[in-house]
């Protein structure tokens, strides 16, 4: 087993008397099995939430990408019907309106999307819980 290990902790074994307990190896070892223990949920937690958020801004985009779609197609079909019907009367108010109505819909829009980016979780949250509650308990005094 001490052929593995780096020369220096190989005299340090060599030190240690065989009839004595190692009860500090083998605390130093439990030790260090639980830390690689800890730090691997964490890294697998942050594993998973970052497939999610990855799923999260795929999905995000596909939306964003349809309505974007739709919403110029439906425009553009709409602004020519408007233009066709009330071009012949007052085009100056056609096009006013048309623009008006645009505005609107831009504004609407963005006031929207700022909300629905509010209510989104912060990414990692879960993860940066867990080790702000890994630091407070080794911090507690037990």
């Amino acid at each position: 087993m001490t052929a593995f290990l780096p020369y220096d902790f190989r005299d340090i074994l060599m030190e240690i008397p065989s009839g004595t307990p190692s009860n500090f190896l083998n605390s130093l070892r439990a030790f260090a099995d639980k830390l690689l223990a800890s730090l691997q949920s964490r890294l697998t937690l942050l594993s998973v939430e970052l497939q999610e958020e990855k799923l999260r801004l795929i999905q995000l985009l596909i939306w964003i990408t349809a309505a974007l779609f739709t919403g110029v197609m439906s425009l553009a079909f709409c602004s020519l019907a408007l233009a066709f019907w009330l071009w012949k009367s007052s085009p100056l108010v056609a096009l006013t309106a048309l623009s008006g109505v645009y505005v609107i819909a831009f504004v609407v829009i963005v006031i929207s999307f700022k909300r629905y980016l509010k209510r989104q979780p912060r990414p990692f949250d879960a993860t940066i819980q867990e080790l702000t509650d890994d630091r407070e308990c080794i911090q507690r005094k037990n």
